[in-house]
């Protein structure tokens, strides 16, 4: 079983080859889209390597939940995930801190969840699940 600094570093090094950046751009709490430039583009990409780096398979949007956000009234009014939405995301992605963004659920922020930390934790779950 890898420790989380194994994880981390794979996961680092994994975003480096996908988003062509430098290492000292990956830091735990550099956000996917604001800090490293991913476009929607770059998430396949990343969920492709991710599986091949750790021997996993991240079903389609587990990892990034888009579909939970395309529109739908009961999780987003007015630009805010609403309750709801607030509870689907928390069952989708428990591996994600949702603190923060539960104090202003804008969908303008949704993105800063996707962390360089947030993956490293979703793949360090997805390998102790594998193992238990």
């Amino acid at each position: 079983m890898l420790t989380r600094d194994e994880v981390y570093a794979k996961v680092a090094s994994t975003l480096v080859e996908a988003l062509n950046v430098d290492d000292d751009q990956i830091t735990p709490t550099a956000t996917l889209q604001g800090d490293l430039g991913a476009e929607s583009i770059d998430f396949l990409d990343i969920v492709f390597r991710l599986e091949r780096e750790f021997g996993i398979k991240i079903p389609r949007g587990e990892l990034f939940p888009e579909s939970i956000f395309s529109g739908d009234p009961d999780f987003v009014s007015d630009g805010k995930v609403t309750a709801k939405g607030l509870a689907e995301l928390k069952a989708r992605m428990p591996f994600a801190d949702l603190s923060e963004f539960e104090k202003n659920p804008s969908m303008d922020a949704i993105s800063d969840l996707f962390t360089v930390d947030l993956i490293t934790r979703y793949v360090q779950a997805k390998l102790e699940s594998a193992n238990v």
